[in-house]
């Protein structure tokens, strides 16, 4: 084919069909574009971290990455390439990687292609450290342009669907999943330094429990048995503590078959960690005290920016308990949420009746989350909810209505649930009939009732505090981000319609 008829087809191809014609050329000439791995010696910071402390001499480097940009001038090129430790910049002269390599670059490299280099390191004139490339290969081709230069990846939900594109182009969104990799790693290395154990439990459960959650179901062909992606591991990990391991923790995700927001996945990660012989104060003292470690690592300090307002980690958290946060957060009186004029308080909110079977209590809980919840920003325990909701949780020493639980509140988000563990067999017995009976009644988040659960307890379970820390949102408040799906890497989507 003449250059003048190859020119002609090439200008009616999309980008696309033209880098697929590469391809078909290059095996034409016996060349693959996805070739065996080449050996590489340097990341693109290492290279600028050592080009920084020793400047003398020619220092010889080998790596590899995408490339990002290049500039043709003549005779030289000036290209950059992203690994996954950031960018360097290439300098390609014909005269030194040869008439024919430079050529191929020329003709068969694109933006977006993986490609290999060895050469010297330099800085320019501008202090920029550089590969002086006397060696290039291409390592695998990209078919398909990148996002534009400028501007990245722009469309929110191609970079949830594409979260590949993403991290290729928006170096924000690269820096926040590697701090969520160290948000993670934080708590693991507080609790291992506090002799926790890290555990694995089961994904799939015969009954699901742990938490109030409609769950996913699934089916196992070999058994014949229905089963349940879990919603929580609490039932298995305190179990655990049953057998003796005294401290255990996991980090690992749930499953809820709920509602999708931006503070809501289906598939989320949780950390849950039970401590024997502590009780949920000790609980509310270790929680601040992984939080102010974890700020303290992202950003060296312990005032955090979200949003418009800086979350300080440093100080003391806010405890009140649930009637309390109504009088002392919200608009309401001492008499307004007293149990002669709860009904009336309820009423300007309830206008679907929701509350009309429950207790008091539940009443309480009502309000708060309509009115309190939202206007929880500085961290905040709110403590002492009532039994009815907290079929797990031990009574409180002082008051049998309520446990002793707390959640943890920041930015008007629930971060943390605690409370000292139920350890007794036949009040356990009786709280999971009593979600039954309500599950009968047409609760589908009510637990069910877990007889071997039961039977453990019944060996004996050391007095005991479990704590529960929502990764994803924790995360959320330390980059600063308002949508939960923009600190999971790949978060569920309704399947994409063809055509």
């Amino acid at each position: 084919m003449s250059d003048q008829n190859r020119s002609e087809k090439s200008s009616s191809l999309s980008e696309h069909e033209l880098r697929k014609q590469k391809v078909t050329e290059l095996k034409e000439k016996g060349v693959s574009a996805w070739p065996e791995a080449k050996h590489v010696d340097h990341t693109a910071r290492e290279v600028k971290d050592f080009f920084a402390v020793d400047e003398s001499g020619e220092h010889a480097a080998v790596v590899a990455g995408r490339l990002m940009t290049i500039r043709e001038h003549g005779k030289t090129m000036f290209a950059s390439i992203q690994d996954r430790s950031g960018t360097i910049q290439l300098y390609i002269r014909k005269d030194v990687v040869g008439e024919e390599p430079f050529a191929f670059i020329k003709q068969y490299i694109d933006l977006g292609d993986q490609v290999w280099v060895n050469g010297t390191v330099f800085r320019t004139k501008v202090g920029e450290s550089t590969i002086n490339v006397n060696a290039f290969a291409l390592l695998s081709k990209c078919l398909h342009p990148l996002p534009e230069k400028y501007h990245g990846l722009t469309d929110t939900e191609q970079r949830y669907r594409q979260r590949y594109l993403d991290i290729m182009s928006n170096p924000e969104s690269r820096e926040k999943f590697k701090q969520r990799s160290a948000i993670i790693q934080e708590v693991r290395d507080q609790l291992l330094s506090r002799d926790f154990l890290e555990v694995e439990t089961p994904m799939l459960h015969v009954i699901p429990g742990g938490a109030a959650a409609r769950p996913f179901t699934t089916k196992h062909n070999a058994y014949d048995i229905d089963l349940f992606l879990r919603i929580a591991p609490e039932l298995y990990l305190k179990r655990l503590i049953v057998g003796g391991l005294g401290r255990v923790f996991e980090i690992n995700r749930n499953f809820r078959n709920e509602g999708v927001s931006t503070k809501h996945n289906p598939e989320f990660t949780m950390i849950e960690l039970y401590m024997a012989h502590g009780t949920y104060t000790d609980g509310m003292d270790l929680t601040e005290k992984l939080i102010h470690s974890v700020a303290h690592r992202i950003h060296g300090h312990a005032q955090v920016a979200y949003g418009e307002q800086i979350l300080d980690f440093e100080s003391k958290f806010a405890r009140y308990s649930l009637k309390e946060s109504l009088t002392a957060v919200g608009s309401f009186t001492e008499e307004q949420v007293s149990e002669s004029a709860i009904d009336g308080t309820v009423a300007e909110y309830d206008t679907k009746e929701r509350t009309k079977n429950m207790s008091y209590g539940e009443k309480l809980l009502f309000l708060f989350d309509e009115c309190v919840e939202r206007l929880l920003i500085q961290p905040t325990f709110i403590t002492d909810y009532p039994v009815e909701v907290s079929p797990l949780a031990k009574r409180h020493i002082h008051n049998e209505a309520i446990t002793a639980r707390f959640e943890l509140f920041i930015a008007g988000m629930e971060i943390a649930n605690c409370f000292s563990e139920l350890n007794n067999p036949f009040d356990q017995a009786d709280r999971f009939q009593a979600q039954v009976a309500a599950r009968e009644a047409g609760d589908d988040e009510a637990h069910y009732f877990d007889a071997d659960y039961v039977t453990a307890l019944e060996y004996g379970m050391p007095p005991t505090v479990g704590i529960g820390i929502g990764i994803d949102r924790l995360v959320m408040l330390m980059t600063n981000t308002t949508s939960i799906k923009d600190v999971i890497l790949f978060p569920t989507m309704r399947p994409k319609r063809e055509g």
